[in-house]
């Protein structure tokens, strides 16, 4: 007897392809294989640019590449062995995964999947292969995720089920930059009221931070950036007081207390301080994704946007159609926008 079970096909979709180092992306046509198991393969709705897109785009990453991991969209189809998700699913891609079973996702102590973590090479974790291709050559992936596609293929770990009733043109920044900094904020240095707060960059992620520090009840928030033009809008998100380092004869950074780093810095990644520094008691803590066990956690930060209990509508600057991508990578690199939402044809 046949099986009546759909077996899904290749599909062929316009996607956004980086060819080189620091180079415009290319629109053209792209083949994506079917989910393999474990595996879902999304339509794309809405991508954000994230800072790290632009970061990873100017380095000598490897080509060609389709970036992009800020995304929300619906599961097209399923792989073998998917019982989580199925076809018509509302979904938000993450760029690290938890898979729930190993060491560290059943710790509790961390958001750092042993299976499903950072993925740096271009591949999917599963078989290190890619489910890109032109001409049958491959096509490599960004963070196993790759969302300036029409089309992707994500591990089930690397996906969260999210109500149909969530703007999906909205929610897309929470699968990274705002959920990092209110991670950063609440679980991370786990803000107090009364507590004074600096945030270096006021970007999306730092503006999240801000937000966080807000909604503990954070007495002063101080925002230090080096473009003046970020002064007002910053003021939205719960900034009381803003510092431009250019403007200032002395070093911005003295103090004392807790430190928290994240996001991607664009150039020496290397750390270093002199040791006498923390026996004054002072505290640095590195993040990523601001704690969050992705999907356990993001459900929450949906519901509480949904109850109006956190922006994230005033993070959009700019909405965008697909075939205009290299105009947000344009406004990203003039600091002129915060996020620019990429509009996928419907």
């Amino acid at each position: 007897m046949s099986s009546s079970i759909k077996q899904p096909n290749v599909i062929t979709c316009k996607a956004a392809v980086a060819w080189g180092a620091g180079e415009a992306l290319v629109m053209q046509e792209v083949e994506v294989s079917p989910p393999h198991p474990q595996e879902i393969r999304i339509k794309v709705v809405t991508t954000s640019l994230c800072r790290s897109d632009l970061s990873a785009l100017d380095s000598h990453a490897i080509f060609p590449r389709i970036f992009g991991h800020e995304a929300s969209g619906i599961v097209e189809s399923i792989g073998e062995g998917v019982t989580e998700f199925q076809e018509g699913d509302h979904v938000l891609t993450v760029f690290t995964g938890e898979c729930k079973t190993c060491r560290q996702c059943k710790s509790g102590k961390s958001n750092i999947c042993q299976v499903l973590g950072l993925e740096r090479r271009g591949v999917m974790h599963s078989d290190q292969g890619t489910r890109f291709s032109i001409n049958g050559k491959p096509v490599y992936h960004y963070c196993a995720v790759s969302s300036f596609s029409e089309y992707t293929v994500v591990h089930t770990g690397c996906a969260v089920k999210v109500s149909s009733a969530a703007p999906l043109e909205k929610i897309c920044l929470l699968s990274c930059g705002l959920a990092a900094g209110l991670g950063a904020a609440w679980n991370v240095a786990d803000i107090s009221k009364g507590s004074t707060v600096v945030i270096f960059g006021l970007g999306t992620v730092g503006l999240s931070v801000a937000q966080g520090a807000r909604i503990r009840g954070a007495s002063q928030i101080i925002g230090v950036d080096t473009n003046p033009e970020k002064c007002d809008k910053a003021k939205d998100f719960g900034i009381t007081e803003f510092i431009n380092p250019n403007d200032c004869n002395e070093p911005i950074q003295q103090g004392w207390g807790l430190t928290v780093t994240l996001g991607v810095p664009k150039v020496k990644p290397e750390v270093s301080a002199h040791y006498g520094l923390f026996l004054s008691g002072r505290t640095l803590k590195g993040s990523l994704f601001g704690g969050w066990k992705p999907k356990s956690d993001l459900p929450s930060l949906v519901e509480m946007y949904m109850n109006k209990e956190i922006q994230i509508d005033e993070f959009i600057t700019h909405n965008l159609p697909f075939e205009e991508i290299n105009k947000a990578f344009e406004l990203m690199r003039e600091g002129k926008c915060l996020r620019c939402v990429i509009h996928m044809p419907k």
